[in-house]
């Protein structure tokens, strides 16, 4: 167990941790996710009645999001795994360093457009621009795609993570990685005029896995779960 190591394993540890922290400021002062789905006006106002608090928050998410793609570096890209799977560990830190950024490109719209739209006059006709801007920038780049790449990122780790037999965050990462490619169908049906009030459910249920993920993930990399070693390699 290097040091290294335990450095990505806190890593995980601490970004489930961060991630969930605006994501519950959020949900108690925005109606956050819910409220994605209510009329434009009606979440513009929402917003401009949640003051600076809510653009901090969504701040803090987008930085959340961005302090993924060093970490998907880490655990994709160690020696061992590059060295015995080279193909798997690059394309898991491709997919990861893609999430990352095009759920970072998502969430700092509502720190950098929203308010603009929410201190307008007329929030019906702000309300039709932020349609527009959440059609592309919310469902098809930070939603879809973002859970695409998540989902991809995870399940090749997860597959990287079988192969060393740490069992337990391959079983969760290959359910989260499920999760998250069903409830990435919610940005398809939005575009059909159908509900994705289904989807919306999975995709809560694959990030609470994703966080489940990462806190066991970074757990067996700072050594807390059973270990048995080879020459090069401790399996978790």
């Amino acid at each position: 167990m290097t040091i290294s190591s335990k450095l990505t394993g806190a890593g995980a540890i601490a970004l489930a941790v961060v991630f969930n922290l605006p994501y519950g400021y959020l949900a108690q002062n925005f109606d956050y996710p819910d409220i994605l789905r209510r009329p434009s006006a009606e979440v513009l106002a929402a917003f401009a009645a949640g003051g600076e608090g809510l653009v901090w928050a969504w701040y803090v998410f987008g930085l959340s999001a961005l302090a993924f793609v060093p970490l998907a570096m880490a655990l994709s890209l160690t020696p061992e795994r590059v060295r015995r799977s080279p193909g798997v560990a690059i394309g898991a830190a491709l997919a990861g360093v893609l999430a990352g950024l095009v759920q970072a490109i998502g969430l700092f719209r509502w720190v950098f457009v929203v308010p603009g739209l929410a201190r307008q006059d007329d929030l019906v006709a702000a309300g039709a621009q932020f349609d527009l801007m959440n059609a592309f920038a919310g469902v098809a780049i930070g939603e879809h795609m973002g859970q695409i790449f998540t989902a991809l990122f995870v399940g090749l780790v997860a597959a990287l993570q079988w192969g060393e037999r740490a069992r337990l965050s391959s079983v969760i990462g290959g359910v989260t990685t499920g999760l998250m490619v069903v409830g990435a169908g919610g940005g398809l049906a939005l575009a059909m005029g159908q509900s994705d009030e289904l989807f919306a459910m999975l995709s809560i249920g694959a990030y609470l896995g994703l966080t489940v993920w990462l806190i066991t993930t970074g757990i067996g990399m700072l050594g807390f779960g059973k270990a048995r070693a080879t020459k090069d390699v401790v399996y978790v």
